[in-house]
């Protein structure tokens, strides 16, 4: 019988790695020699920062050269929904998220204790752990996060000793659930770690559940995207307003980002195309965190904006722009996703 549980809808050193894969890994057997397990997800592996558990099955990954990803701040729940977080850290970066089935006959504080002092060997930095009660944080992460959204799984299932069996997007539960959250590596160059464990879908398959989720600062490709001023006119004739996509902030931060040349190029070509244009220039935030601090951010960028447009090289006339920040009073599209808060944060040229 096959159930599916109706809840689950330049980082690291050499030294850094090899002191994870010591402790964690030992006489580590491949995924499909331990306990019978299916081959790993097509076109699985290890991420290089850590390795997996000893025996363990790579039943499902998904993984993102470039991406926002968001983890919790901490174990805490809004007023409101208690299955809904008061603070997440937004990143940005490359996104590994891997999941993992334990050999049969581990208990899960065996498993989590082994990645925590991997970890802690390694120097891992810790924003909160949650060993006990962490049911709640379960059930917000996995509703509000959705931690194994698109991801590639392996054939196979979750079976039990008796021949039941569940879904492997099953495998994660509250039972038993373990989290915690931090970083690893030198200041400004951290690689955010979440890792996870829990009794694996029911208490009666026997196995253990590991989630790993590492996201690592890494720059944007650039130069895939041109901008043309027309197109800037164009949405400014057809709507009053264009989103400025060109425009790069690094999470929680004021400062344009150089790949937000291009769009400050197009832009201050507009201008000089169109003498008489005055404009507002406004930011938006998402809704994550307070009202007030998201209202500093958003006009701070919008700020940012108008004073790389009105410098060197560009030198638009100061009183031909302003600035003003919305926070999150102005979305465009809901604010319970990654990609949903991604397109909420964004700042607007408008025409006056």
């Amino acid at each position: 019988m096959r159930h599916r549980n109706p809840l689950w809808s330049p980082l690291y050193t050499p030294l850094t790695a090899a002191l994870l894969t010591a402790t964690l890994l030992a006489s580590a057997l491949p995924a499909h020699a331990a306990d019978g397990f299916a081959p790993d997800a097509p076109g699985g592996a290890d991420h290089p920062l850590i390795k997996r558990f000893a025996g363990s099955w790579l039943a499902g990954q998904r993984v993102i050269e470039w991406d926002a990803a968001a983890v919790p701040a901490a174990p805490e729940f809004q007023k409101a929904d208690k299955y809904k977080f008061k603070d997440l850290v937004e990143l940005e970066g490359k996104v590994t998220r891997l999941l993992y089935i334990a050999p049969r006959g581990k208990a899960p504080l065996e498993v989590w204790r082994n990645y925590q002092q991997a970890l802690n060997a390694a120097g891992f930095k810790p924003r909160f752990v949650c060993e006990r009660d962490c049911s709640d944080l379960y059930f917000a992460w996995s509703r509000q996060l959705d931690p194994t959204k698109g991801f590639t799984w392996a054939k196979g299932d979750v079976d039990t000793p008796t021949g039941s069996r569940y879904s492997l997007t099953s495998a994660l539960s509250y039972d038993q659930g373990r989290m915690l959250v931090g970083t690893l590596g030198k200041a400004g160059h951290e690689a955010t770690v979440l890792l996870y464990t829990s009794v694996a879908a029911n208490a009666s398959t026997g196995l253990v559940t590991t989630y790993l989720q590492v996201i690592e600062p890494k720059a944007m490709a650039t130069g895939q995207v041109t901008v043309d001023p027309a197109a800037l006119q164009a949405g400014l004739a057809a709507d009053g307003r264009v989103t400025l996509t060109g425009l790069f902030f690094d999470t929680g931060k004021t400062e344009l980002k150089p790949e937000s040349s291009a769009q400050l190029d197009a832009m201050a070509e507009l201008l000089k195309q169109q003498p008489a244009l005055k404009a507002w220039i406004v930011g938006h935030t998402d809704n994550v965190g307070s009202f007030e601090a998201n209202e500093k951010l958003s006009l701070a960028r919008a700020q940012a904006v108008v004073a790389a447009l009105t410098a060197a090289p560009y030198k638009v006339e100061p009183k031909r722009l302003t600035a003003r920040g919305l926070a999150s009073l102005a979305p465009v599209a809901g604010n319970v996703d990654d990609a949903g808060r991604a397109r909420n944060r964004r700042v607007e040229l408008v025409a006056q």
